[in-house]
């Protein structure tokens, strides 16, 4: 997808939107569609009044930040991981790290120490097959988008990228949230007014 000067920023957005949105068309078996996973565990975890934690890297990280403070706005407990008032994780809890190039050091550690304090660990990847990370979920949400794992340079000329290296995983992983935090308030029956409430008014 290359980007060309003459382009306006309604058919660079269009393209952009275009090719995150085709993401969501492709296979994901034998994993569960990630939308799907993800409104099923958090579900499960409100039911029985538990603390989500949420924890990524980089880009990611900040994707999953976003997604903590909606779901904060859905009222449930949630916490990132290092903030400085995050509680321990226990048994009932969720864990949800995301390791799009499917390993890195921190999201190993920190799944594996979610596991042995008996915490459930939802990994989000677009390397299912082989990540390190995946040896430390109990189960794996996989989000089938270009990362920096797969965006080589096999030699040849080639055009600019408009999404490069792990953005069209990182675009996806917002859009996903967005869907996850409507469903989750259609489930929990959260009103829109519910909602806005929880938001902080220290602004």
């Amino acid at each position: 997808m290359a980007a060309h000067p003459e382009e306006g920023a309604f058919s660079l957005a269009s393209q952009i939107c275009n090719h995150i949105a085709s993401i969501f068309s492709k296979p994901t078996k034998p994993y569960p569609p990630p939308l799907d996973l993800l409104v099923t565990e958090l579900t499960a975890t409100a039911s029985r009044n538990g603390t989500v934690f949420l924890y990524g890297v980089g880009r990611e990280g900040l994707m999953l930040k976003a997604l903590c403070m909606r779901l904060a706005h859905v009222g449930l407990s949630t916490h990132f991981v290092f903030d400085m008032t995050t509680p321990p994780i226990t048994t009932g809890d969720l864990l949800i790290a995301s390791a799009g190039p499917g390993g890195f050091s921190t999201i190993d550690a920190i799944c594996s120490v979610a596991r042995s304090y008996g915490g459930k660990v939802l990994l989000l990847t677009a390397q299912p097959e082989t990540g390190s990370c995946v040896k430390h979920a109990n189960v794996v949400a996989y989000v089938a988008a270009q990362t920096m794992a797969d965006d080589k340079d096999e030699g040849e000329v080639k055009s600019r990228p408009l999404l490069p290296m792990g953005s069209v995983y990182e675009g996806t992983l917002f859009v996903l949230f967005e869907m996850v935090v409507y469903k989750l308030g259609e489930i929990l029956g959260e009103t829109p007014e519910a909602v806005r409430s929880r938001h902080t008014n220290l602004e």
